[in-house]
């Protein structure tokens, strides 16, 4: 995994930050509750996403095998989902061991994702006891400008709507795996779709930005993180850092985060439905012109 190196932020570049802030500004010039531009490519294959949050890019890519169950839930597949930082990321980034940051991503995109029980894991299972699909979704960070874990919960969730897994026929105890021309792939079946939604703060909660920045991060004396599907149903909620914030702030600024989950569900959807529908018609072309 990886080792952060401590980048040094001169005085100079903190005060000038600060004092941009009382005066309500921010260097790149959005207020504070806008979020720079967010787009998504998918790429041929199903299930590779590429995702960009202003200059902060990953790269998403989900793959999938046939294996047994865990003896705890027979019935269920397997998802796991692992965010990897290294050096084209960001050179601070060094290769060896697995830093707290990565850590701390981790965690969070499971808990916002996994644990919330977006997926729908009893269709990914083939037998009970037998067999079950282990998805896995790799996210690299391709591009670091801040807030990484916005653009990786992004990146995970379009990733996995846009996957399609192979069909999958049992003949008493032997599993037979289709391909694509045998029969049509199978898409992941999402219950709900729960973003990461992340804010700066400042001045002990005086100031609190969304999607902060790169050096608006490491000045930054606390950040907040939601999970929030379309519903406005919490998913996950963590508060790091050295600056104590009222129920009421934090509640105000949860009511914000919804309706940029909101916005951004919409995207993520509209994204995935378009790719889809353009594979599906160049398959069929394709099909037209080679067999007829």
């Amino acid at each position: 995994m990886s080792h952060v190196r401590k980048t040094i932020i001169s005085n100079a570049e903190k005060l000038f930050l600060v004092k941009n802030l009382t005066e309500w500004k921010r260097l790149d010039g959005r207020a504070f509750d806008e979020f720079r531009d967010l787009e998504i490519q998918f790429g041929k294959d199903w299930g590779s996403c590429f995702v960009s949050l202003g200059k902060t890019k990953v790269l998403a890519q989900v793959s999938c095998e046939l294996q047994l169950p865990k003896a705890s839930r027979p019935s269920e597949g397997i998802l796991s989902i692992n965010l990897e930082l290294n050096t084209m990321g960001d050179p601070n980034f060094q290769v060896g061991r697995q830093s707290e940051l990565n850590s701390q991503l981790n965690r969070l995109l499971e808990k916002c994702i996994y644990d919330s029980k977006a997926v729908d894991l009893e269709s990914l299972c083939v037998k009970m006891n037998e067999k079950v699909w282990s998805i896995r979704v790799d996210v690299n960070l391709l591009n670091h400008e801040g807030n990484i874990l916005d653009c990786a919960s992004i990146a995970a969730l379009a990733a996995l709507a846009h996957f399609r897994r192979p069909d999958v026929s049992c003949d008493g105890m032997e599993f037979k795996i289709h391909s694509i021309k045998e029969r049509d792939p199978i898409p992941t079946v999402i219950h709900h779709y729960p973003v990461c939604i992340s804010y700066a703060i400042f001045s002990g909660g005086k100031f609190i930005v969304a999607d902060p920045t790169l050096l608006e991060e490491r000045v930054a004396e606390a950040f907040l993180s939601v999970g929030l599907n379309a519903y406005k149903e919490l998913c996950g909620l963590h508060l790091g850092g050295k600056a104590e914030l009222s129920t009421d702030i934090i509640l105000e600024t949860t009511n914000k985060a919804s309706k940029r989950a909101g916005c951004v569900v919409e995207i993520i959807k509209a994204a995935v439905e378009k790719d889809t529908n353009d594979k599906w018609v160049s398959t069929d072309y394709f099909n037209r012109f080679i067999f007829n």
